[in-house]
């Protein structure tokens, strides 16, 4: 009797410590979803739930970080509520809409947007007599005078240009051109939509996928440093203009002769000889490492929809592909915004900033519900790796490809490319990436102009209208 009494308890205790592990493990997935997936469902714009809140909340405004209104609900000449974005072009990508679903910061902030934090009698009052209810209003990053200037920057190139704080990692600008009118995305979605060609849907900053070119030099000559950390400084390559290994050639630009050059100099300079010499002599692992440390093949920390960049290099990787990923052609792709990322965390000691959009959440009286401070992601680089590719970059602008920036009244840093493209020789998208203010950096400035040329000749004097811009607003005049 006394035994079957013990079985039955044990039987109950091993039943009872098994729900107790289902109800943990329910709970702990619970949090999981509540914290990770349930935004994500929330802001698909399938979603029932939220077809119900567009219904019952009124969305929010969106302002810039000076209060400007960069969307907001509106009536039109019908008195049919629509969505109304004032600077209509100059914000497309960055703001983006929320007509045939969601884009841009509508999509980010979705839930936000639509949801209401107005005194709770007011909301019950409003939702018994059937009345919607005010959403809360969010204040981004977006300088309007920057985005401004990245705006007049690209001109009538294809392409885009980020902006960003390099110690917060505030975005003050992003702007992506071919763009749209987000105003009548509805009436004219058909043809935009469907406008292959241009892909004026597609936001270049951090969808478009190109070739860096020489921009990738920075992550080569970090390579070479990390493989070499005791005599990088002793490399030396004798440029005779062209490197040849089996069948693959490659020239540096206009066949330029560069002579004997140390890492600095061929930095400075862009050898291509140089840099293919490194490919071909760096360890592909190795190189495979610094490049996923550098977030290529990884995730960015980004809530904005994006590409990854891609690179791809293995120890049976033939020469052709090692000359070429050295120099950012071949497989290797980088986003703008990744580039802009990199080129961050150099001018911050090594640190990666998360990208941020939003400062502030508030409702319709302006009471602060959430507010956001900059966060670090991670150390991409020491500190000492960070402060030679500061030197390298600086030597860019005082005597090699950057040299147009370098009678500017502030300081600069940075990094051309001329980046191949397509299977016409010669044709190349123009690149400039880097820091304004040396010594303690101010802002990045990313650009590419698609299929515009040498990196030092559009690209630079396009990142230049930028950084004046900022300076002769927050940086004073001389």
């Amino acid at each position: 009797m006394e035994e079957k009494r013990k079985d039955k308890n044990r039987e109950l205790k091993v039943t009872v410590y098994i729900f107790l592990s289902l109800f943990l493990v329910l709970i702990a997935y619970f949090a999981f979803y509540v914290q990770f997936r349930a935004p994500k469902q929330i802001n698909n714009s399938y979603n029932m739930r939220q077809k119900n809140l567009e219904k019952q909340v009124i969305r929010g405004t969106i302002y810039s970080s000076k209060g400007e209104v960069l969307a907001r609900q509106a009536l039109d000449p019908e008195g049919k509520e629509v969505r109304f974005y004032p600077f209509a072009n100059l914000f497309a990508h960055a703001v983006g809409f929320s007509t045939y679903g969601n884009y841009g910061l509508e999509k980010t902030a979705n839930i936000e947007l639509l949801t209401s934090n107005a005194p709770v009698k007011e909301r019950v009052s409003k939702e018994m007599s059937g009345l919607r209810n005010t959403g809360d209003n969010i204040y981004t990053t977006y300088d309007r005078d920057m985005q401004l200037a990245a705006y007049q920057a690209l001109g009538s190139y294809r392409g885009a240009a980020v902006v960003l704080e390099a110690k917060t990692g505030r975005i003050l600008a992003m702007v992506s051109k071919p763009d749209y009118d987000p105003n009548t995305v509805g009436d004219n979605w058909d043809e935009i939509s469907n406008n292959n060609e241009e892909s004026p849907l597609l936001n270049r900053a951090v969808q478009g996928l190109y070739p860096p070119g020489s921009t990738f030099k920075i992550v080569t000559a970090l390579e070479y440093i990390r493989e070499h950390p005791d005599d990088y400084s002793d490399y030396r390559y004798s440029c005779i203009g062209r490197i040849s290994e089996g069948d693959t050639s490659i020239e540096c630009f206009h066949g330029s002769v560069h002579g004997t050059v140390d890492l600095l100099t061929s930095f400075a300079k862009s050898c291509n000889c140089s840099f293919a010499n490194i490919g071909l002599k760096a360890d592909a692992p190795v190189f495979s490492d610094t490049a996923d440390s550098l977030l290529f093949n990884r995730v960015l920390p980004l809530d904005m929809d994006y590409k990854r960049s891609e690179f791809s290099l293995s120890s049976v990787s033939s020469a052709e592909d090692r000359m070429l990923e050295a120099i950012g052609q071949g497989k290797v792709l980088v986003t703008p915004m990744h580039m802009a990322l990199i080129t961050e965390a150099i001018a911050n000691d090594g640190v990666m900033m998360k990208p941020m959009e939003i400062i502030r959440q508030e409702n319709y009286q302006g009471r602060i519900i959430e507010s956001y401070e900059p966060q670090e992601y991670k150390r991409i680089m020491s500190s000492q790796e960070a402060a030679l590719l500061r030197s390298f970059m600086t030597e860019v602008v005082k005597t090699g490809t950057g040299r147009k920036l370098k009678e500017a009244f502030y300081t600069t840093a940075g990094k051309t490319g001329s980046a191949e493209f397509g299977t016409v020789k010669g044709r190349s998208h123009a690149w400039f990436t880097g820091f304004s203010n040396v010594e303690d950096p101010d802002i990045v400035v990313t650009v590419i102009l698609e299929g515009a040329g040498n990196g030092s000749e559009y690209a630079v004097p396009a990142a230049k209208w930028i950084f004046d811009a900022y300076h002769a607003k927050y940086g004073g005049t001389p």
